[in-house]
Formats: structure tokens, sequence, C-alpha cells
């Protein structure tokens, strides 16, 4: 799917403004409200001042867009073009100070994703793709973006956000796959898709999903040469179970491994 220059150009944009909204808020005491009738879901000034910000510079600019935000719903949904937006991924680190979060901006076009970015305007990261092609611009430098070759779940570094996440039969699939790899780090949220990307790590596996979750992330790594399903091995674009590799033959392990 061939994504409209501008619209890569307007990324640009739309990370921008996210991050001057919320780096006023970052490491510094302020407004956390918890979202969860129980638990904890965190949701910060820093979130709603940059969804507000995303959100006014799309309508501005392509009022005839849909939106489908985490903290402000949905507009449009019908529309060709929906943007998908996670003003801040990872919201537990950046109330905790660490710089292992980022806004998510993705965009569906004709109900397949077609564009994303995460970008990070602490460490002024931002990792980018279109499903073709995938790139990178940071203090590195600038980039194009490549997954790395891993056969194997023996070799494998694998992320996930924390095994918590994982309840009953889905616990004991996720250490099926765990208990096999070279090594597992958790955290990081959004930032671990992004090192399967640039070729650091090979497979990320989450459980409970949100669309605004990983929409921007499927462009990232599919660019980048990697694959992004479901834990039946189909489309991630709904959240749910899913399932991010560099190499397609470790991510065939993996689903069979987590299905077996």
């Amino acid at each position: 799917m061939t994504t409209d220059s501008n619209l890569i150009g307007f990324l640009d944009r739309l990370a921008d403004s996210a991050g001057a909204a919320i780096m006023p808020h970052f490491r510094a005491a302020g407004f956390v409200e918890n979202k969860a009738a129980s638990g904890f879901d965190p949701v910060t000034a820093g979130d709603r001042a940059a969804e507000q910000a995303l959100r006014s510079l799309i309508n501005e600019n392509y009022p005839d867009h849909g939106i489908m935000g985490e903290e402000f719903g949905n507009e449009n949904l019908d529309a060709e073009n929906v943007w998908v937006l996670d003003p801040i991924d990872g919201t537990r680190a950046f109330i905790s100070g660490l710089p292992v979060w980022g806004t998510l901006i993705g965009l569906m076009t004709d109900g397949k994703p077609s564009l994303g970015m995460m970008a990070q305007p602490f460490t002024g990261e931002r990792y980018a793709g279109n499903g073709e092609r995938a790139w990178y611009r940071g203090p590195d430098g600038a980039r194009a973006l490549s997954t790395r070759p891993c056969e194997t779940l023996a070799d494998a570094i694998l992320f996930t956000t924390t095994p918590a996440l994982f309840k009953g039969d889905d616990r004991v699939a996720y250490e099926r796959v765990e208990s096999q790899v070279r090594l597992v780090r958790y955290g990081c949220d959004c930032y671990a898709y992004c090192m399967v990307a640039a070729g650091y790590i090979d497979a990320v596996v989450e459980v409970g999903l949100h669309p605004y979750d990983i929409v921007a992330l499927i462009p990232v790594i599919e660019g980048a040469g990697g694959r992004v399903t479901n834990w039946e091995g189909g489309s991630a674009a709904a959240g749910g179970r899913v399932v991010a590799t560099g190499d397609a033959r470790l991510h065939e392990q993996i689903l069979a491994t987590l299905n077996a």
C-alpha cells in the first residue's frame, strides 16, 4: 500500500505537536488520574493535552478523516482514512520518570494499517514506517530500519510488558514461549516493538492490547521486514493477543508454540 508523501510529512507535524504538549509534564509533579474501576490505569494531563493537540491538527488539515483516540473516543470511523492515536503509550513508565514511553500515531486506510510512527520527544527519537519501508531519526542520525534474522526461539530475545497480564491458558501458552528463549526482558511498551524494527531484539508477545496500542507499530515493523499478527496468525489491527517478530521463521515457531 503506497502512502501519500504529504501524509508521511504530516506525521512529523503531529509528533512535534504532541511532544510540545507532553514534555512540560514529564518528570514534573502533576495530575495523575486512575481510569480503572479496579486496578490502576493511569492518565495524566500530558496524555490529554497531547491527544487534544493531535486531534486539532488532524481536524484542521484533514477534516474528512476519522479519529480513534485513547482519551477522547472516536469520530467519523467510517472514513477511508482513520487516525489511531495513543498520546502516551507507557503512561506507567511516564509517571515513573522512565523514558520508555512514546506517542503512537497510526493511520488506517480502508481498514488496514498504512502508516505509523512512535515518537519519543525526551530522547528525540522517531521510528516510522508505511508497511513497505521504515525509517529512524534521532540522536544516532537518520537511517533505514531493518529487522535482524533469528530463526529459532533458542536464539531469541523476547519482550513483554509483564507476565502478570497473562491469565489462565494464555499464561501457560506464554510460558511455553518464554521458557525456550535466550533472553527475556519486561517493560518498555511501544519501545520494545521499535527495538524489533531496529534489529536489536527479536520478538514481542502481548495480550490485552487495544487498536491504539498497536496500529501505529504495524507499518513500522512490517516496513522494516518483520511481521505482526494476532496469536491465530491474522491481522493484529484490532489488538488483543499480539505477536511481533523480526523474522518470519521465528514468527511461525512462536505461533506454533503458543497454540500447541
